[in-house]
């Protein structure tokens, strides 16, 4: 089998990863890749939004499977186009991605079929946006409505903080047309936890759960990230939560696709926030979540491809039982450039990624990286997903950052709280 993953990022590194350990594998192709990438599969010097020349390769090289990982191929279409040419391909089409694609269709949808999020009003004008948020109640949220890399959601204190959010997404454009409308809603107070799971279109099946870390420093502060690092599981998300989030959230919405008309197959992920041990939805995005896909993919017992062709042949049913995940903890701290999510240099040579390659239960996601003279260098903003699988949580935050403080380069910034709020939970069970 030949396998062609799309995206070249720390989620796409944990793919090929897990796609590689299949027998029946025989090849493997990521587009475009990276350093870490070309370990477990051959890099191929396409950009994920190329779909012309994705289609091309696919074809030439007769792929019997496509992997896509990021969400901008998948909003603009790469299903739908791979299906038309009778080609293997993982993901919703179109008319489903917007669920990502666009804020405002998934809030409506959400309103529609009465699945649980905040409260909010959506605006294409912006001088209307700035006479309601005289009004509200602060804090607000301010979303692009389109895609924006994970950084169009912005936390606005007081009415300067929204303004600011306001003009610098609808008038100076700092997304591009993702900016053409937004969504003003009310900003959830609880704890934050993401639950991933992969559908084909009947059945559903969720995946264990985890939680990210979106802002760039400790403590939840600072610019919201693309993700500073992940763990799982989470135990915010207790047995009666799960349950919760199955009934009222996925359930809901792959009921709500049906009504709309859309057969939706691939991953449905739900970015919550647990509020008084009650789930609400923040975002539904299309595609496995990046962090936390590294985490989950190390404690995924279960063979990937089997999931991803069950899902693509519609037989979900006939594997979802049988789905098994270790019973480790896993913990993935980002290791980003300084000056992320903002300006920061590229080219920066990495030291100690051969120690760390020693290290038993620790795997190391390469994300933003490319080879030069020989060396791996910083390539990107978030650069690197260090992994670690051990039976506790505290014991997988620790060989983490034993393993994260091995990797050297300059400027480099990582958080040093990556699954602490875990810890509370923990050591609180173990106080009673």
């Amino acid at each position: 089998m030949k396998v062609l993953v799309v995206g070249g990022g720390g989620r796409e590194h944990a793919l090929v990863w897990k796609i590689s350990q299949n027998p029946d594998v025989k090849k493997i192709y990521c587009a475009p890749g990276n350093a870490g990438i070309s370990k477990h599969a051959e890099c191929v010097n396409i950009a994920a939004s190329d779909i012309d020349a994705l289609l091309d390769f696919a074809k030439r090289n007769n792929i019997d499977i496509t992997v896509v990982g990021p969400e901008d191929p998948l909003v603009r279409g790469i299903v739908d186009i791979f299906e038309k040419n009778n080609l293997k391909i993982f993901g919703p089409t179109k008319d489903g991605a917007i669920l990502e694609g666009s804020k405002v269709f998934s809030k409506n949808l959400m309103k529609k079929y009465n699945i649980p999020t905040a409260d909010f009003k959506v605006f294409d004008n912006l001088n209307l946006a700035k006479e309601y948020i005289r009004e509200v109640a602060y804090p607000v949220v301010v979303k692009a409505d389109g895609l924006a890399a994970g950084k169009g959601v912005i936390i606005c204190k007081n009415y300067e903080d929204a303004e600011k959010a306001l003009i610098d997404i609808m008038d100076k454009k700092i997304f591009g047309d993702a900016g053409d409308k937004v969504v003003i809603e009310d900003c959830l107070v609880g704890e934050e936890a993401s639950f991933i799971a992969i559908t084909d279109g009947e059945t559903i099946l969720p995946f264990d759960s985890s939680q990210d870390h979106k802002p760039v420093f400790n403590n939840d502060e600072g610019p919201n990230t693309g993700g500073m690092g992940a763990y799982s599981p989470a135990p915010v998300v207790t047995e009666e939560i799960y349950g919760k989030i199955m009934d009222r959230v996925m359930k809901p919405l792959l009921n709500g696709f049906k009504q709309e008309g859309i057969d939706y197959k691939g991953v449905i992920y739900a970015g919550l926030m647990i509020v008084n041990e009650e789930p609400f939805v923040l975002e539904f995005n299309c595609r496995f979540g990046d962090p936390e896909t590294q985490p989950l993919l190390t404690r995924l017992e279960s063979d990937l491809i089997e999931i991803i062709n069950a899902s693509i042949e519609g037989n979900l049913k006939d594997v979802e039982n049988s789905v098994k995940w270790s019973q480790d903890a896993s913990v993935c701290v980002v290791m980003a450039s300084g000056g992320y999510p903002k300006k920061y240099e590229k080219g920066i040579e990495i030291n100690g990624l051969d120690e760390v390659d020693k290290m038993e239960n620790v795997i190391v996601f390469h994300a933003g990286t490319k080879f030069h003279n020989g060396k791996i260098v910083t390539n990107g903003g978030r650069v690197l997903g260090v992994t670690a699988l051990a039976p506790t949580i505290n014991t997988a935050i620790d060989k983490a950052y034993e393993a994260v403080n091995k990797i050297s380069w300059n400027n480099v910034h990582f958080r040093t709280d990556i699954g602490k709020k875990a810890l509370k939970y923990i050591n609180g069970a173990n106080n009673e």
